[in-house]
């Protein structure tokens, strides 16, 4: 039986009086890319952020890679710091820092939050720039980059600390074809490493050409 990286278990999430996650349950294992697809408003985003510690739940478990986060509360710090080193998050409009060079961008939080040596750090960042096309824009700005390069950066920075799990939010919506044939294959390239990838997507091609599985939600819930 392949290896559980994430495990969600009736997770349920209001905002204020509305119901967000409604009973989400969902598996996936290592070297996984599922594509979790819905309509707007459906709770794609929403569980990733929950995942990724980023939005508290009111009931339910999440379980990734060995760290437990409950339903109910807020997660504690300790907690917290270990999830930052299993899930790295990209996020839809990339949220790269604009005062910081790609380069900065990687290695931000690998020195600040993890405490690796900033020289380890920068190599690191190197590498994963230079695996992903993008070395030669490692002293560019955020605003230098286009879209693309824009996300293989932000994809570079959320495996700085090597997370068994990485989440993606809508990566293909502001990509033309050629460009999200380019990311597909990458994300391939990934699975090949034994990484797990979790992604919302509207894009039903790209999740039949790349995805290893589909899972829908509606209303809050996976759909079976």
């Amino acid at each position: 039986m392949s290896e559980v990286v994430l495990h969600a278990a009736g997770v349920h999430l209001r905002r204020g009086s509305r119901p967000i996650l409604t009973g989400v349950s969902l598996d996936v294992a290592r070297g996984e890319l599922v594509a979790l697809m819905g309509p707007s408003g459906s709770g794609k985003t929403t569980i990733l952020r929950a995942v990724a510690g980023l939005e508290a739940f009111d009931a339910g478990t999440i379980l990734v890679d060995g760290v437990t986060l409950a339903g109910g509360g807020a997660i504690p710090a300790p907690t917290l710091r270990q999830l930052r080193r299993k899930v790295g998050m990209v996020f839809q409009f990339h949220c790269l820092f604009e005062h910081l060079s790609a380069l900065s961008n990687v290695c931000l939080a690998p020195v600040h939050a993890h405490g690796i040596a900033p020289p380890d750090a920068e190599r690191r960042g190197r590498e994963l720039l230079a695996a992903f096309g993008v070395a030669h824009r490692s002293d560019a700005y955020p605003r230098q980059l286009s879209g693309g390069e824009a996300q293989r950066v932000a994809i570079a920075r959320a495996l700085a600390v090597d997370p068994p799990l990485l989440l993606m939010d809508e990566p293909t919506a502001s990509l033309d074809p050629e460009r999200r044939e380019e990311l597909g294959e990458l994300l391939q390239g990934l699975l090949r490493q034994q990484r797990t990838l979790v992604v919302s997507t509207h894009d039903e091609e790209f999740a039949r050409a790349f995805a290893t599985r589909v899972v829908r939600l509606r209303d809050g819930v996976v759909e079976t």
